[in-house]
């Protein structure tokens, strides 16, 4: 996959240019769906189709004391497309002075940049520009005005209801992880990085990775049965805490560690893990002492390789 982080690069990717446009997050069932749509016609005109997306995500930027969990930040929503055969994606870099440009800036740059550009395809709820001033009608007098084509797709219904990344985050936030892998075609997964613990697995015979995630939806606090994978590495099979850890430190953040299963024990500090949930096994708990709490980890080990066989 090729990555480009200016406009002004679109000149490398073979004319002519379909784009599909939007801030993506989380690439779920509807995102793909636009993509899908600019991939077709990408091919029937021997084109390249461009994934153009939005770094970092808007309400960051705009209302950043307002700004929900997000589902996929960049580096992990350039992941997600590797994996979903996107061979070409434009990084915009969001700021305010690019948030305050008129609605007809962006487009009129995409254009100049892209004198070969075919089309523009977007939700049909898409806004862009200053205060969110365009829509899918001005799209396509821009594409009459510069002669590309605007295509818009409805919502994706999925369990009768749209798609959405803010349906996705009340599912996860409730626990529902079957429901929300409906809606994004695959198990959630959140990336973070591994950091340095306190070491207290390898005591009790549970070395864990712990992980600081960069403020991506995580499900409600408990034991899981995931599995995980280092800088798209392999795919190991795993049990993980999330939480305080109430037995041995009651911190007040929470946090993720990962108990790779059949694997030896190794140092990750500074790399990338990708963790996906599979089920919630139970809840966190306190124990009265160390040996209880390994003893219920012993069997959180075995109820996570029941479910990942499947």
């Amino acid at each position: 996959m090729t990555t480009i982080h200016r406009l002004e690069d679109l000149s490398r990717f073979p004319a002519p240019h379909h784009l599909a446009i939007g801030v993506f997050d989380g690439l779920h069932l509807g995102h793909q769906s636009v993509w899908a749509r600019a991939a077709l016609h990408a091919k029937d005109s021997g084109g390249t189709a461009v994934l153009v997306t939005f770094d970092p995500h808007p309400r960051a930027v705009l209302s950043p004391g307002n700004c929900p969990p997000i589902l996929t930040h960049t580096s992990h929503k350039l992941r997600i497309a590797g994996r979903l055969g996107i061979e070409a994606v434009l990084v915009v870099p969001f700021d305010r002075e690019f948030a305050s440009r008129p609605a007809d800036s962006f487009v009129a740059e995409l254009h100049r940049c892209s004198p070969s550009l075919a089309e523009i395809c977007v939700g049909l709820d898409w806004q862009f520009g200053h205060n969110r001033s365009g829509n899918f009608n001005r799209l396509e007098e821009l594409g009459r005005q510069f002669g590309f084509i605007a295509t818009g797709l409805d919502p994706l219904v999925v369990d009768s209801a749209p798609v959405s990344s803010t349906r996705i985050r009340e599912l996860l936030s409730a626990g529902d992880l079957a429901a929300a892998k409906r809606l994004l075609g695959r198990d959630y997964s959140v990336l973070g990085t591994v950091v340095t613990g306190n070491r207290l697995g390898r005591t009790i015979g549970f070395p864990t990775a712990n992980l600081v995630v960069e403020n991506e939806q995580l499900p409600p606090e408990g034991v899981y049965a995931v599995t995980s994978a280092l800088q798209e590495g392999e795919i190991l099979h795993g049990v993980a805490n999330l939480g305080r850890r109430p037995t041995v430190s009651g911190v007040e953040e929470r946090r993720l560690e990962v108990h790779l299963l059949d694997f030896p024990p190794k140092e990750f500090y500074g790399e990338s893990m990708e963790v996906w949930f599979f089920r919630n096994l139970r809840a966190e708990r306190k124990f009265p002492s160390l040996d209880e709490l390994k003893n219920q980890i012993e069997r959180d080990a075995l109820a996570a390789r029941a479910v990942l066989r499947g």
